[in-house]
């Protein structure tokens, strides 16, 4: 990460090279990608596109743009991606700390973004270490994607909201992430075991208490090359906890990571 600059795009080669490196991460083709006109007029209207460079190569970029929301100015956090060559070396952090520093230097206070529920690093990364949360989960929103990242288990995503200049987000990028304590909380979708693997049980339980949590498996990908069926299968157990999680007003706060499972750390009562 030393020798990683993180800097707003700069003109039209690296914009396009941004655009390059969407297609490495999502695949050729990738039918969502942002081009480079695009990146351009965010750039020109509030918004972030901002790449990680290793001398003159983008390794990483981080773009979003910035509306109105309930008339107040909230940013879309829309793609954030790191070259494969380059992972575990903080870069994506630092591209969402860079990203904060850009807009609360513009007053803005909100970022929302989303993630696939299933994904145990992710949600570690944006729940436990950055100090975002969740209370709302979206079903299929990004329709049928192409993208081998995508593929065979829907986009179910949560939507998660990162209010950057809060205690709670200063104590956690500050190093207070340390996890909680919270094995008596109920699980609502206790795993069922086969040969020493977890797999979803066919009953959620309802909440109740403050705290209760969801388990999801330790690596969606590699269960999906290994067991489709299985994986389909954790998708429609892990929905149906957190809807009924969320709909009694609980709200996703941290992952916490366990010798069979990951699993999600809902509070009932939250305020930011």
């Amino acid at each position: 990460m030393s020798e990683v600059v993180i800097r707003p795009l700069s003109g039209l080669k690296e914009r396009e090279a941004c655009v390059a490196l969407q297609e490495r991460v999502w695949g050729q083709g990738f039918a969502d990608r942002v081009p480079a006109s695009v990146l351009m007029i965010a750039q020109e209207t509030g918004g972030v596109a901002s790449g990680a460079f290793d001398g003159d190569r983008l390794v990483g970029f981080v773009f979003g743009i910035t509306g109105v929301r309930d008339g107040r100015p909230v940013h879309w956090s829309d793609m954030l991606a790191v070259d494969p060559g380059y992972r575990g070396q903080g870069i994506g952090i630092g591209l969402k700390l860079h990203q904060r520093d850009l807009l609360l230097e513009e007053g803005i206070q909100t970022v929302r973004w989303t993630f696939d529920p299933l994904e145990a690093t992710n949600a570690h990364i944006n729940l436990r270490r950055l100090g975002a949360f969740s209370r709302e989960y979206r079903r299929d929103l990004y329709g049928a994607s192409p993208s081998p990242l995508h593929a065979g288990i829907g986009t179910d995503r949560l939507v998660v909201e990162w209010a950057i200049g809060s205690r709670r987000v200063a104590g956690r990028l500050a190093g207070d992430d340390r996890p909680r304590e919270h094995g008596d909380a109920p699980i609502l979708n206790p795993p069922v075991y086969a040969h020493g693997e977890p797999s979803p049980g066919s009953t959620v339980r309802a909440p109740d208490g403050r705290v209760v949590r969801v388990a999801i498996p330790w690596d969606i990908h590699a269960l999906k090359s290994g067991d489709l069926e299985t994986a389909v299968a954790w998708r429609r157990n892990v929905r149906a906890a957190l809807e009924v999680a969320f709909r009694e007003g609980y709200t996703a706060v941290d992952l916490e990571r366990g010798e069979d499972a990951a699993r999600y750390i809902l509070v009932r009562g939250f305020e930011r």
